[in-house]
């Protein structure tokens, strides 16, 4: 006999964010278009091409570890469990009354502790050839270590693991826990995914591939996605936790129900390392497949928040995917890329604009793309890019895009909760 698959429902956030600390901080700066780009602050970067980044502000994880734990731990893992508190503390879960056993971890992140493995590595090219390193180098630099060190904290002993995309991520750990909890293999999952990047070797890196913009003179306005003048990302770091449940598990314990995550899509371009496909047909099967998974049709979508990154090939493709799969519905869609204001996450950016794509949900509010100065002509005019200023809509669902170099495409749609 067929197993009929449980509903999942969304019933805790949490955010760390270069424009907010917080969900509502994050969300308050969403809808009122702020920039959180400016030089960066993390080291000096003055030699480099690019010389600014959406660094997280005001972060004192002491208000959560100690400080002889905390240095332990790698940026992308602290940050990973702030915005996991928050969503365990948002969700009203009692951590002592639910079967342990039945709740779990899936992170994600596109490289884990860069900062680590650079400190160390450097460290040991200074000294004199003895090998001193840290006890602490391999747990702090292993990009599973974050889910380890949730579960620890809660006690969650069901499924744990990391999955590693690229900028697809946290995306692609939305989809597992969801899966895993719609095939009755957990009741509760805490998802999303964090990353801390802003330092020489990722600055360094990505310059080389002339990926990042390089706009030193005006960083708040860099990250322009579907602008004429785009000229790259802005790199982004930051964290986003969203927890994921069984709808009968939720209503038995009286959680308070943001909405249901409806399906998701998992797709390869099979292309090329870095460049997306000129014509988008991952991106294409990817929406499809999400759609196909929550049994909706095109017209049902109210909002896509794209993945947008503000690359000039890589808005070019996503948008001709999202013509191809919506038709003349797409001219009635709200399409928006909250990488404008908080430029680009790598691994924790599904996760973060998958909280954005919620908010829009349930508030009934687009958040804008900021920084739209020139229009571009590839795009049809006729496509609201809801450029610059929220906008107001009734929204019943949304879909999210991720996308990741070696061509991983992840997409995910939440709708509202009808019981």
């Amino acid at each position: 006999m067929e197993k009929k698959l449980k509903r999942v429902v969304v019933t805790g956030l949490g955010a760390l964010t270069p424009i907010g600390n917080d969900v509502q901080s994050y969300w308050n700066a969403l809808q009122n278009g702020v920039s959180g780009a400016g030089p960066i602050t993390r080291f000096d970067a003055s030699l480099f091409k690019t010389k600014f980044a959406c660094e997280i502000k005001n972060f004192d994880v002491t208000n959560l570890l100690d400080k002889k734990d905390a240095r332990r731990m790698d940026l992308f893992t602290q940050y990973a469990l702030v915005s996991t508190q928050e969503a365990i503390n948002d969700s009203g879960v009692n951590i002592e009354a639910i079967n342990k056993d039945r709740a779990g971890v899936v992170w994600g992140s596109g490289i884990g502790g860069l900062t680590s493995f650079f400190k160390e590595v450097i460290d040991y090219a200074k000294g004199d050839g003895t090998p001193r390193f840290s006890p602490f180098f391999i747990p702090m630099m292993i990009a599973d270590i974050a889910s380890g060190y949730i579960s620890i904290r809660y006690g969650f002993r069901g499924p744990n693991y990391t999955t590693v995309s690229a900028c697809a991520s946290s995306n692609n750990a939305l989809i597992d826990a969801f899966n895993l909890i719609r095939l009755g293999k957990a009741d509760i999952i805490l998802a999303g995914g964090s990353e801390a990047c802003v330092n020489e070797p990722a600055i360094g890196g990505f310059n080389s591939m002339k990926a990042l913009s390089e706009r030193n003179d005006d960083p708040k306005t860099a990250s322009r996605p579907f602008d004429k003048e785009r000229d790259g990302f802005v790199l982004g770091e930051g964290s986003a936790a969203i927890v994921l449940e069984d709808l009968d598990h939720a209503l038995a314990r009286g959680a308070k129900i943001y909405c249901e995550m409806a399906g998701g899509g998992l797709t390869a371009d099979a292309y090329h390392i870095t460049a997306p496909h000129p014509e988008g047909l991952g991106a294409q099967m990817v929406m499809t497949h999400a759609l196909e998974d929550a049994n909706m049709k095109p017209e049902e979508i109210d909002y896509i928040n794209v993945h947008g990154t503000s690359t000039p090939l890589g808005d070019i493709s996503e948008v001709k995917a999202v013509q191809r799969v919506f038709g003349d519905h797409a001219c009635k869609l709200n399409i928006s890329s909250t990488k404008s204001m908080v430029g680009h996450l790598l691994g924790a950016a599904g996760a973060v604009e998958a909280l954005a794509a919620i908010f829009a949900l349930t508030k009934g509010i687009i958040p804008p793309t900021i920084n739209h100065f020139t229009d571009d002509e590839s795009f049809d005019p006729k496509l609201n890019f809801t450029f610059n200023k929220a906008q107001h809509r009734e929204v019943n669902a949304v879909l999210s895009n991720t996308f990741g170099f070696g061509g991983h495409n992840v997409s995910v749609i939440f709708k509202k909760y009808n019981p």
